[in-house]
């Protein structure tokens, strides 16, 4: 079974909203061990601006920055608290989506 991917929109570190996000996704994941993987779309790289471009595509608008998607589906505009991210991916590794 593949990993939940979850993403983090990310402009740079002088974003702390975006440092705060990414930190929030980095304890969520770590009780799921491998099953969920955290990737920075980082905006300032090439590939991280093509992906944000992809992202905000299926969206139909510019993805907000930060946010946080769950296998391609924006989930957060916000930074959730820890508790509610990790039951956000346990839905979604029950579902199976």
């Amino acid at each position: 079974m593949e990993p939940v991917l979850l993403e983090v929109i990310y402009e740079g570190d002088h974003c702390l909203p975006c440092v705060y996000m990414l930190e929030t996704a980095e304890e969520a994941a770590a009780v799921f061990g491998g099953r969920v993987k955290v990737a920075t779309v980082y905006l300032r790289q090439v590939e991280g601006a093509l992906r944000y471009k992809i992202l905000s595509y299926g969206l139909g608008r510019p993805a907000p920055i930060p946010s946080l998607f769950i296998n391609g589906r924006l989930c957060f505009d916000y930074t959730p608290p820890v508790e509610e991210l990790q039951d956000a991916l346990r839905l979604v590794l029950e579902s199976g989506e």
